[in-house]
C-alpha cells in the first residue's frame, strides 16, 4: 500500500478473544491432525525420489559403518556387563528401524560408551543382590520403559525439554563417564583378574595400581594394540595434510584402524593357542550365532521398580546424546532436524528392539561423523550398515571366539577418547561463565566418584537451578542517553574529515534537533557521557519477561529507585512528631515550608512520567501484570499525584492486551488517539495562530488544560511558522480534532489504516513538505533542550506507525519523548 507521506498510519487491535482463538484452532483441528499423522513417517518425503547415485553411496557409507560397529558394539556390551551379542542386537535393530522414523541422514543408532556404562552400573547393582535378574532382562527392561518415556515425549512433542540441559551439564557428565569408562578398561588391558571394575572410578583406579604386579600376557595385545589405533589416526591425519589429494583414502583407511586391530589381534590369539587347551591369554569365547534372545520381554512390576530409579538417567541420555548428535550434522551438512520425530524415532527403535534382545541405543557420535564422512546421502544407508550386522551374527560368529579382551578394551579406550572434553574447552567456559564450568566440574568429579546416574543427576539440578535464579532476579537498567550528532545531508561526504572542538560542535547544534541513543545510566564505557533523562522522566528497561518468579524483585527495584531518586509528594516535616520514622529530611521551619515546597517542585526530582522498555519482555503473566499494579500505586501514593506510564516496543500483542486490560493503555481519560491531532506548543512559546480570511492577521491562541489550539473552522489550509532561532525555524500544518474517531477493525490481527490529512490533495501543502516543512496530523511532541531549542519529532517523519493507545509505543524514543510532554505540562 503506497501512502502520501503526509498520511499518517494507525495501528489498529481488535481485543483478544481466548473464545475465537480456541474456535480458530478447532476449526483447523483436523488439517493439523493430518499433519501430525504424516510427520511421523519422513520416509514417504523422500523415498519416491530415492536413485542409484543415492544407494552407491548409502551402501559404501553403509559398509564402513557397520565394519565399525561390530567391534565397537560388542566391547560396549562387555560395559554394559552383558554377553557381547547383546552389542550387536542393538546394533541391528537401532540401524534398520531408524530409517522409517528419523530425519538426519546421518546419525548411527547403537550402543554408545555413555549408556552402556549407566546400563552395566544398573546391572551390577539388580543382579548383585537376591533378586533372581539376569543382565539381560535388566538390559532389555531398560530398554523397553526407556523407549516407551522417550517415544511418548515425541508424541506430544515435548522435545522442548531438551533445550533445558545446556551443553556444560552434557559435556561435563559424558567427560566423566568418557573417563570412567577409560580407567574401568585398564585392568582389561592389562589382563588383570583381581580387580572389580564395578565400583566407582576412583576405587578401580586404585586398585589398578595395587594389582600391577599381576600384569599378564594381555598387556602386549593391549598396549600394542592402542599404540596402533593411534598410529593409524595420527599417521593418516599427517598423511591427509601432506598429499591432500588423496584424502579420501586416507580417510577410508583411518576408519578401517579398529576392524585391522581386531583382525590381527585375533589371528594372533588363534596362533599363540594352537596345541593348547586354554588360551594364555583372556578372550571372548563362545558367542552364539543369531538372534537366540529373540522373544517377548519377560518385565514385572518387582523388576521395574528395580530399574526406576535409573529411568530417567536412561531417558536424558537416550535424548540428549541422540538430538545434540542429530542438530550438530544438521547444521553441518545444512539441513534441518525436526527434535520430536527424533526422540520419536530413538523411542520406537528400542522398543522394538527390546524384542531382539537389545539394550539402550541412541546415536553415536563416532560413528555418524564416520558416516557423514563416508558421503552417505539417505537414512537409509543404515539399512546396509544392519546387514553388516547381520552377516557377522550369522557367519563370523566362530571367529570372535578368539577375540582378545584387551583388544576390546583397547578399542573402547580409543573411542571413548573422544568424549573428553579438553583444557581448551574449560578454558572457554572459564571466560564466558565460570557458573557454567561450575556445572562442567561438578559433573566430572560426582561421575568419577560415584557414577554416572548421580554425574547426570547434579549437572541437570545445577543447570536448571541457575536458569531458575535468573529469571527470578533478572538484570535490568534504568536508562539514560546520549546525544549524538545527526548527519545532514550537505556534510556526509566530509563528516570523517572534520576535526573540531567540542565548544565549536556545541556552538553549531545550537537550534537543531538532537537525536538519542539510549543506554544504561551506568554503562560501562559510555559511562561519562550518558545524560539523565529529560526532569521528571525514569526510563526502566527490563532484560527478562515479567513473570512470577521476578515480578516483585523487578517491582521493589523501581520503587527503591524511584524513592532514592525522587522527592515525596509529602511536604517536608516541620516537627519531629510530624516526621515519618522512614523519612530521613531534616525538619523545615513553618516559615520556610512555602519555600521548601517551592523548591522541591522546582528541583526535577519530582517524579512525573515512566516510561518502560518492553523490548525484551516476551511474556507478561497474571502475577506480572498485578505487581505493575501495586507499584503504580506505590508511586503515586509516594510521589503524591498521578504518575503517567508509558511502553515502549510492546512485543506481542498478547502483553499489550494484557496491559490493557490492567487500564494502563487509557490513563487519565486518555482512550485513543485520534487520527488527527493538532500540534503541542509549548508553553515556552507564544502560541499563535492564524485565522482565514482576517487579511493574514497573527492571533494568539487560547490556551487549554492540555495546551491545544482550538480550531473552530474547518481546514486552515496555511501554514503557520514559529521562529525559534536565527538558524531554525519549524513549520506546521494545523487541522481540526475530528469529533467522533474512527471504528475500530472487526480482524482481530492488526490492521494498518491509512488516514489522509484534511488537505492531503494541497499543493502548498506537498511543497511545504519538500521545503522541510512539517504536516503535524500525527501525534508528536515537542521537547524544550537545555538551550531553549525545540526539538519536534513527528512520528510520520520517522517512519513510525501510531498506535491507537496513547501510552503505548513503537519504540523507545516516541515513549521518551511522550513522556517529557507529560512532565513538562504541569
Amino acid at each position: 500500500m503506497t501512502t502520501d507521506i503526509n498520511t499518517p498510519i494507525i495501528l489498529d487491535y481488535e481485543p483478544i478473544s481466548h473464545f475465537k482463538i480456541a474456535t480458530r484452532f478447532f476449526r483447523k483441528l483436523p488439517r493439523y491432525t493430518k499433519e501430525y499423522l504424516c510427520s511421523f513417517f519422513p520416509i514417504v518425503y523422500w523415498i519416491h525420489r530415492y536413485n542409484l547415485t543415492w544407494l552407491v553411496s548409502d551402501v559404501i557409507a553403509g559398509v564402513t559403518v557397520g565394519i565399525v560397529v561390530v567391534p565397537q558394539g560388542m566391547g560396549y556390551a562387555k560395559i554394559a556387563n552383558l554377553p557381547p551379542e547383546y552389542g550387536l542386537y542393538s546394533s541391528f535393530v537401532g540401524l534398520c528401524i531408524y530409517c522409517f522414523f528419523g530425519t538426519s541422514k546421518d546419525i548411527s543408532i547403537g550402543p554408545t560408551a555413555v549408556m552402556s556404562l549407566l546400563v552395566g552400573q544398573t546391572v551390577a547393582t539388580v543382579t548383585s543382590g537376591d533378586s533372581g535378574y539376569t543382565g539381560p532382562q535388566v538390559g532389555v527392561a531398560m530398554a523397553l520403559f526407556g523407549g516407551i518415556i522417550a517415544a511418548a515425549i515425541g508424541f506430544i512433542r515435548l522435545g522442548i525439554l531438551v533445550d533445558f540441559i545446556p551443553e556444560p551439564a552434557i559435556a561435563g557428565f559424558m567427560t566423566g563417564s568418557a573417563i570412567t569408562i577409560a580407567i574401568g578398561q585398564y585392568p582389561k588391558l592389562f589382563g588383570m583378574t583381581g580387580v572389580n571394575t564395578h565400583d566407582a572410578a576412583y576405587l578401580i583406579f586404585g586398585n589398578f595400581f595395587k594389582h600391577l604386579p599381576d600384569t599378564h600376557l594381555d598387556v602386549a595385545f593391549g598396549l600394542v594394540g592402542l599404540f596402533v589405533l593411534y598410529a593409524f589416526r595420527f599417521g593418516t591425519a599427517y598423511l591427509g595434510k601432506k598429499y591432500p589429494k588423496y584424502d579420501k583414502l586416507w580417510f577410508f583407511i583411518n576408519i578401517m584402524r579398529n576392524g585391522v586391530v581386531v583382525i590381527f589381534g585375533t589371528l594372533i590369539a588363534f596362533l599363540i593357542q594352537i596345541g593348547k587347551d586354554d588360551s594364555p591369554i583372556s578372550i571372548l569365547e563362545d558367542v552364539p550365532a543369531g538372534f537366540t534372545a529373540m522373544g517377548v520381554p519377560k518385565v514385572d512390576t518387582n523388576l521395574l521398580s528395580e530399574i526406576s530409579g535409573s529411568l530417567p538417567s536412561v531417558v536424558i541420555i537416550l535424548i540428549l546424546e541422540h538430538v545434540a548428535i542429530a542438530k550438530s550434522f544438521g547444521r553441518r551438512n545444512n539441513y534441518k532436524i525436526n527434535a520430536d520425530q527424533e526422540i520419536i524415532a530413538i523411542g520406537v527403535a528400542n522398543i522394538i528392539g527390546c524384542f531382539f534382545g537389545a539394550y539402550p541405543n541412541t546415536g553415536s557420535f563416532s560413528r555418524t561423523a564416520i558416516k557423514a564422512r563416508s558421503g552417505v546421502r539417505t537414512p537409509l544407508a543404515g539399512v546396509f550398515s544392519a546387514l553388516v550386522v547381520l552377516l557377522c551374527l550369522y557367519v563370523l560368529t566362530p571367529a570372535f571366539y578368539y577375540i582378545p579382551d584387551a583388544i576390546l578394551a583397547a578399542v573402547i579406550i580409543h573411542a571413548v577418547s573422544d568424549l573428553v572434553s579438553g583444557p581448551k574447552f574449560v578454558q572457554h567456559l572459564w571466560h564466558i561463565n565460570p557458573l557454567e564450568l561450575l556445572t562442567f566440574a561438578a559433573a566430572v568429579i560426582i561421575t568419577f566418584f560415584t557414577n554416572v546416574e548421580y554425574g547426570i543427576y547434579v549437572s541437570v539440578g545445577l543447570s536448571i537451578f541457575f536458569m531458575l535464579i535468573r529469571i527470578a532476579r533478572p538484570r535490568y537498567a534504568v536508562i539514560g542517553r546520549v546525544p549524538v550528532r545527526p548527519i545532514r545531508e550537505s556534510n556526509q561526504n566530509n563528516y570523517q574529515d572534520e576535526k573540531k572542538t567540542d565548544e565549536k560542535y556545541n556552538e553549531q547544534q545550537k537550534g537543531e534537533d538532537v537525536d538519542y541513543v539510549y543506554v544504561k545510566e551506568n554503562h560501562p564505557t559510555l559511562h561519562d557521557i550518558v545524560e539523565p533523562p529529560p526532569p521528571g522522566v525514569l526510563i526502566f528497561r527490563f532484560d527478562e519477561s515479567l513473570t512470577y518468579p521476578n515480578a516483585g524483585f523487578i517491582s521493589d527495584k523501581i520503587m527503591h529507585y524511584v524513592q532514592d531518586n525522587f522527592t515525596s509528594g509529602r511536604p517536608p516535616p516541620t516537627t519531629r512528631g510530624e516526621r515519618a520514622w522512614n523519612d530521613r529530611r531534616p525538619l523545615v521551619k513553618k516559615e520556610d515550608l512555602e519555600a521548601a515546597l517551592a523548591e522541591q517542585e522546582s528541583s526535577g526530582r519530582k517524579l512525573k512520567a515512566i516510561v518502560l522498555d518492553f523490548s525484551a519482555v516476551n511474556h507478561l503473566d497474571s502475577t506480572g501484570v498485578q505487581a505493575l499494579l501495586d507499584l503504580r500505586l506505590s508511586i503515586n501514593r509516594y510521589v503524591g499525584r498521578e504518575v503517567e506510564w508509558h511502553f515502549a516496543s510492546l512485543a506481542t500483542p498478547f502483553i499489550r492486551h494484557a496491559l490493557m486490560v490492567a487500564g494502563f493503555g487509557n490513563q487519565n481519560g486518555r482512550d485513543s488517539h485520534p487520527l488527527e491531532l493538532i500540534p503541542i506548543v509549548p508553553p515556552q512559546l507564544q502560541r499563535q495562530q492564524q485565522q482565514p480570511g482576517n487579511g493574514g492577521k497573527i492571533t494568539n491562541c487560547s490556551s487549554t488544560e492540555e495546551q491545544r489550539c482550538n480550531i473552530e473552522s474547518e481546514v486552515i489550509d496555511i501554514d503557520t511558522t514559529v521562529d525559534i532561532s536565527e538558524k531554525r525555524s519549524i513549520y506546521y500544518s494545523i487541522h481540526r480534532v475530528p469529533s467522533q474517531q474512527p471504528p475500530l477493525p472487526s480482524s482481530s490481527t492488526p490492521s494498518i489504516r491509512s488516514t489522509p490529512t484534511a488537505h492531503s490533495n494541497s499543493g502548498d501543502d506537498q511543497s511545504s513538505i519538500r521545503s522541510g516543512k512539517t504536516n503535524r496530523s500525527s501525534p508528536s511532541v515537542i521537547n524544550i533542550d537545555r538551550n531553549g531549542n525545540l526539538s519536534y519529532y513527528p512520528l510520520l517523519e520517522r517512519g513510525v506507525p501510531i498506535d491507537r493507545a496513547p501510552f503505548f509505543h513503537w519504540d523507545l524514543e516516541d515513549a521518551v519523548r511522550a513522556a517529557t510532554y507529560a512532565a513538562s505540562k504541569d
